[in-house]
């Protein structure tokens, strides 16, 4: 690897650690800090849903941002952004604050998100190729997750240690902190390599024009749509499953204050997502594409979140869980391989954006009706209704599987081979 593009894969890793670390303090923890703020679980998954509704609403704009300012100015806006959100939700807490308060500041929350979602994807990939790496893409995808889930294993562990031995609270506020620190590293290191920022005098037109393109190399391009026509179901469902085991599993445990495993809960999916990350290359190894890997992937994690309602047993629940768990984990990085190698440099940014978009969207819908579900039924049909809801994503998975036989784009993009190479950047238009 040139030591160029060591440097960046280099930054990558780091900023993904921070991030991640920050974010994951209360992964553990945030559905527990919502029900002890006095929300039931409609309300606090429908608080959940608002967030992913502001993803929804900001995706698309701060992508477009991303594309034309730079992948660096729009990672720092979401520190930002979310260091003050985060801080809003502690202040919420303390205040024992309406459903209405909560909504608003959970969408400002996701506003934060929407800067990282694609820019710092589309930045990675920008700067590998413009500093000469010529190895795979799935590769350093994989090594994202491998610390980005060290990170959360460190992060979830210590919030839910530091809320047992304190208050739900202070995670929050060591989070904020955290963030700030990732702000400033992002100032010092980052630079958009690869990629020139529009300098147009008329923002809005340049919005438009590549509002316009992503539209054509993405929902427009068969082989873009049917990945990311699935994301709904699967983003909506991985939304509530995670967040749901905090309360379910403490009830199967029977101990509602055990804020400690909350957090070792959620560093098991990160220590099944570490796994996964490592794993990825050597799955890669053992298929000849792509599709095939995120197929086989989506059918056996809706049966591992079956059965984590048709078994509800705490060890038996512990076990799909990290089955669900490495099974995403491993897909992931395949998954950001093959989109990436179909979306030309200068949309890439947005379209990637309006696949997290979708998934967002799928959140806003799923979260509440699973949670009205668990109030009603309780947690494991919850769990059986969420693998229904994933189980829909299989048709697009499908779908993408047989377009990638016949585009031949999509096929160079499918296939897995240990002399591949990523595709080349297209040239601006």
């Amino acid at each position: 690897m040139p030591p160029a593009a060591r440097k960046v894969q280099t930054t990558y890793l780091l900023l993904a650690s921070f991030n991640t670390l920050a974010a994951s303090l209360i992964w553990g923890i945030n559905t527990i800090f919502l029900l002890d703020a006095g929300l039931n679980n409609l309300e606090a998954f429908a608080a959940n849903a608002f967030f992913t509704a502001g993803m929804v609403i900001f995706e698309v704009p701060t992508g477009v941002i991303a594309d034309l300012k730079g992948r660096r100015a729009s990672f720092m806006l979401g520190t930002i952004t979310l260091a003050v959100s985060t801080l809003l939700y502690m202040l919420l807490w303390q205040l024992h604050a309406g459903f209405w308060e909560w909504a608003a500041v959970s969408a400002f929350l996701g506003l934060g998100f929407t800067f990282f979602s694609g820019a710092t994807e589309a930045w990675l990939v920008d700067a590998l190729h413009f500093t000469g790496y010529k190895g795979k893409l799935d590769t350093v995808f994989a090594k994202g997750q491998i610390v980005s889930g060290i990170a959360m294993f460190t992060g979830s562990v210590g919030g839910g240690l530091i809320a047992q031995a304190t208050n739900l609270g202070v995670p929050y506020l060591l989070r904020g902190i955290i963030l700030l620190i990732t702000f400033v590293l992002a100032f010092t290191l980052m630079r958009d390599l690869g990629f020139t920022p529009a300098k147009g005098e008329r923002p809005f037109t340049e919005m438009k024009r590549i509002l316009n393109s992503s539209i054509e190399h993405g929902l427009k391009y068969p082989p873009v749509r049917w990945i990311m026509l699935s994301s709904p179901f699967i983003s909506g469902v991985s939304f509530y499953g995670f967040y749901a085991l905090q309360p379910y599993l403490l009830e199967l445990l029977g101990d509602s204050k055990a804020y400690a495993l909350a957090g070792i809960t959620a560093a098991i999916v990160a220590g099944a997502q570490v796994a996964g990350g490592m794993l990825a290359p050597r799955i890669g190894q053992k298929f000849r594409r792509r599709t095939t890997i995120l197929v086989v992937g989506l059918l056996l994690s809706t049966v591992a979140i079956a059965l984590m309602g048709l078994i509800p047993h705490f060890w038996a629940v512990i076990f799909f869980v990290v089955l669900w768990a490495l099974l995403s984990a491993a897909t992931m990085p395949v998954r950001q391989a093959y989109l990436n190698g179909l979306i030309p440099t200068e949309q890439r940014a947005t379209v990637l954006s309006f696949d997290s978009l979708l998934g967002s969207s799928g959140g806003v819908v799923i979260q509440p009706t699973l949670g009205k579900a668990a109030d009603v039924w309780g947690y494991p049909a919850s769990y059986l209704l969420s693998a229904g809801f994933q189980a829909l994503a299989l048709p697009f998975a499908l779908a993408a599987r047989r377009r990638a036989t016949i585009d031949p784009k999509a096929k160079a993009a499918d296939a897995l081979s240990p002399h591949e190479n990523p595709a080349k950047p297209e040239p601006a238009a």
